[in-house]
């Protein structure tokens, strides 16, 4: 098996930006510290770990190139990394990515560079699903009671003002990445299908009429979006050793 990982890592995380102190906030997400290190290094860290990923492409903002180069000469890793030019959502950062895709590499995964707590077991299990399934993602079951609401603006303020239904949480769960895909089906769900609002590889290869196996992750696996996922990022680098995230 040849893989390759592509790692979307231009977001500037605007939404967690507005809460953190003056030193970090003129930097992107990725590069934002989590005790001692970038949260993409915590990423990249566990991605170098796995033996058949050949290379990792790292998707960055043009304005940061240079920051996200000194990271890494910071932070050394034994895997080869690429750094590509991501574009202005997260669709045409993957896709500025797969432009690059070694002609040998069999197998993409895909992983949010802002998921720092990724375990090498959720990674063995969905390469090792990726040999019998075309396309293999991660995710956990729903613990919340979820409602359908019908959203309108009060105020000029999106708001969810009245309820339409109760989902029965018992199918639903929350799709996480990494997310495990056979070379030619990303490809071409990429080629055919150019939503830039899509947030999730899986979805385009649905469209495609293909069956996506799901592989239960990890609770721990947190994507930080806001300054409360930060919050709860540094308590379990503080709380739980490496090895206890799975």
């Amino acid at each position: 098996m040849n893989v390759e990982a592509i790692v979307p890592a231009a977001g500037l995380g605007l939404r967690l930006k507005a809460a953190l102190p003056n030193r970090q906030a003129g930097i992107p997400k990725p590069l934002v510290k989590i005790a001692d290190k970038p949260i993409l290094i915590y990423t990249l860290c566990v991605l170098s770990r796995i033996k058949s990923i050949k290379r990792i492409i790292l998707a960055v903002n043009k304005e940061y190139l240079d920051n996200f180069r000194e990271v890494l000469k910071r932070f050394p890793l034994k895997k080869r990394i690429d750094l590509v030019l991501g574009g202005a959502s997260r669709r045409e950062s993957v896709e500025n990515c797969l432009k690059t895709i070694d002609s040998a590499a069999n197998i993409i995964l895909v992983h949010d560079a802002v998921r720092p707590f990724v375990s090498k077991d959720l990674i063995d299990r969905l390469l090792k699903e990726a040999r019998v399934s075309p396309a293999v993602i991660s995710g956990v079951p729903v613990k919340a009671t979820i409602k359908s609401v019908k959203v309108s603006k009060c105020q000029g303020v999106k708001e969810g003002c009245m309820v339409e239904k109760t989902l029965n949480r018992d199918n639903l769960w929350e799709i996480q990445t990494p997310q495990v895909f056979r070379r030619e089906l990303l490809l071409e769900a990429y080629e055919k299908y150019r939503n830039p609002a899509v947030t999730d590889d899986a979805s385009l290869v649905e469209k495609l009429g293909v069956k996506v196996k799901v592989v239960r992750g990890s609770y721990f696996n947190i994507k930080i979006t806001t300054p409360e996922d930060l919050v709860f990022a540094k308590t379990i680098v503080k709380s739980f050793p490496l090895r206890k995230r799975s």
